[in-house]
C-alpha cells in the first residue's frame, strides 16, 4: 500500500481554497514537508526498507498519537523506534513488559528521603521510564492488565497521577508498543478499551531478500551513524499544532464516518459484516482517519484532505478496532480483508459534492 501520494483525481474532491492561507502557516507546512524528508533520509543511515512502517510512524508523530507496533522479534521494532528519537533528539525510554511489572514500575514512586539540613525525613516523587518522549512499551501483551492500564491515562491525558498527585509529562509524548505475534502463551490480550487508544495498528513485515541482504552486510560491518537533528522536539509540537489546522471537506468526513458506521454489525449492515464481525469500528476510527489524512496530506504538499487518504489509512486505523467473531476465526478471515471489502461497497462520494 503506497502512502504517498494520493491520484490527482481525489485533489479535485477536496476544499478548493485551503485554511492555511497565512505566510507562516505556509512556512510551517513546507517545513513539515521538508522535516519529513529529512528524518526519513536521517533514519536511512541505519534502517533499511520499512517504508510503509516509517510512514506510519511519523503519521504518529505528526499527529501526536500513540501506535501499536506488530512483529515477529528481529525486525527491528526496537531499533526503528530508538533511532527517530536519535534523530529527533529526544528523551528515549524503553519498557520491558514483564509478568511482574508493577504500575509503579512504569509511573514512578514516592520515596522517603532524609533532609540533611533538618535531618527530616519527607516524601519526594521518582519519575518512572513513561517520563520520557518517546516511550517504547516492548511486548505490552505480556504484563497483566492492572499494569497494561498504567499506560491509559499517560496515553490520554498525557500524565499521570501518583498517590493522588498529578504530574504532567514533557510534549511530545507518545507511545509505541509492541507485540509478538507468535508466542502467544502466558500472554494476556489487550482490552478493548485500551486498544482503541492507539491511532494505528502498524504491521512490521520480513523485508524482501535484497533488503534482507543488505541488513545482514550492514549489520556485520562496522556502524557508526551521526545524525543531524534538522527537527527537534518543538517543531514536532508545532507540527501538531498544524495539522489539526488543516481543511476537511464535508464529503471526505462523512467518507470516513461511513466507512466506520458500516463495519458495525446492524440491521442495515452487509452480509459479510453480520457474518464475520462482533464488534465494529469506534467514533475514534473516523476521528483518526481524517486526522491521519490532514497529516498525510501536509507530507505530499497538500493543503486538504482527499478521500485516498482515508482508504489508504483504513487499515492500519481500524485493523484493531474491527472485532472478529468465531465465524471468522474458523474460516481464517483476517480484519484486513473485512476492511478491503469495506473500501468495495462503501460508497466514495462523487466529484464536486
Amino acid at each position: 500500500m503506497a502512502l504517498l501520494p494520493p491520484p490527482e483525481s481525489v485533489l479535485a474532491t477536496t476544499i478548493s481554497n485551503p485554511a492555511l492561507d497565512s505566510s507562516d502557516d505556509i512556512a510551517l507546512a513546507d517545513r513539515l514537508k521538508s522535516g519529513h524528508d529529512q528524518i526519513i533520509a536521517e533514519l536511512r543511515k541505519l534502517i533499511v526498507g520499512q517504508e510503509e512502517v516509517i510512514e506510519l510512524v511519523l503519521l504518529s508523530l505528526f499527529t501526536g498519537g500513540n501506535s501499536l507496533v506488530v512483529g515477529v522479534p528481529g525486525l527491528a521494532k526496537t531499533l526503528l523506534i530508538n533511532t527517530i528519537a536519535q534523530v529527533l533528539d529526544l528523551k528515549f525510554s524503553r519498557i520491558q513488559f514483564t509478568p511482574d511489572l508493577m504500575p509503579s514500575d512504569i509511573t514512578g514512586t514516592d520515596i522517603i528521603q532524609d533532609d540533611p539540613e533538618t535531618g527530616r525525613r519527607h516524601m519526594v516523587f521518582t519519575p518512572g521510564p513513561i517520563f520520557a518522549n518517546i516511550v517504547l512499551a516492548d511486548e505490552i501483551n505480556r504484563t497483566p492488565p492492572k499494569t497494561q492500564s498504567a499506560l491509559l491515562e499517560a496515553m490520554q491525558e498525557h500524565r499521570v497521577t501518583v498517590q493522588g498527585k498529578s504530574y504532567t509529562l514533557h510534549e511530545p509524548f507518545f507511545v509505541f508498543a509492541t507485540q509478538n505475534p507468535i508466542e502467544l502463551e502466558g500472554t494476556y490480550p489487550l482490552p478493548e478499551a485500551q486498544l482503541d487508544r492507539f491511532m494505528f495498528h502498524i504491521i512490521m513485515d520480513y523485508l524482501p531478500e535484497n533488503q534482507e541482504v543488505e541488513v545482514a552486510l550492514s549489520t556485520t560491518s562496522v556502524q557508526n551513524p551521526r545524525f543531524q537533528h534538522a527537527i527537534t522536539g518543538a517543531d514536532i509540537v508545532a507540527f501538531q499544532q498544524l495539522v489539526r489546522r488543516v481543511p476537511c471537506a464535508e464529503p471526505v468526513a462523512r467518507y470516513a464516518v461511513s466507512i466506520a458506521r458500516t463495519s458495525r454489525p446492524g440491521p442495515k449492515a452487509p452480509d459479510f459484516i453480520k457474518q464475520w464481525v462482533s464488534y465494529g469500528a469506534s467514533t475514534r476510527a473516523p476521528q483518526h482517519l481524517i486526522l491521519g489524512g490532514k497529516a498525510r496530506a501536509l507530507m505530499a504538499g497538500r493543503f486538504n484532505v482527499g478521500f485516498e487518504d482515508i482508504r489508504a489509512l483504513a487499515k492500519p486505523v481500524m485493523r484493531h478496532r474491527v472485532l472478529t467473531n468465531f465465524h471468522a476465526e474458523s474460516e481464517g478471515v483476517k480484519p484486513d480483508q473485512i476492511i478491503e471489502k469495506l473500501l468495495g461497497v462503501v460508497p466514495m462520494p462523487k466529484s464536486g459534492m
